[in-house]
């Protein structure tokens, strides 16, 4: 029998976290501001603050805050975030294949 890796171990609880890969789908099409990101998934301003947090503590995104008037911060994927796309993308596609749509109605 195989042993659970640690590293895989971190990977899934990072990901198993609620709303994280959705922010991230959010992302792959570029760097986004809060009220973006907020307005695209139904998540609350505190929890996303959280998860973009958590996400920015792992390196997978990064915050930039461009001082203009009014202050604009935007979020993106850092090189490590960028190379979760082929995994999302393929959970994607499994997804369309064996997800029904009366399981998401």
């Amino acid at each position: 029998m195989q042993e659970l890796c640690p590293r895989f171990e971190k990977a899934m609880e990072i990901f198993s976290k609620r709303w994280v890969g959705l922010i991230l789908f959010e992302l792959l099409e570029g760097a986004k501001r809060f009220s973006e990101i907020e307005s695209e998934i139904p998540v609350s301003g505190r929890l996303l603050s959280d998860r973009l947090k958590m996400l920015e503590q792992e390196g997978i995104i990064e915050r930039n805050i461009y001082n203009h008037f009014p202050v604009r911060v935007e979020y993106m994927l850092t090189d490590k975030g960028k190379a979760l796309e082929p995994v999302i993308k393929n959970i994607q596609d499994w997804s369309q294949h064996w997800i029904t749509h009366e399981e998401v109605t």
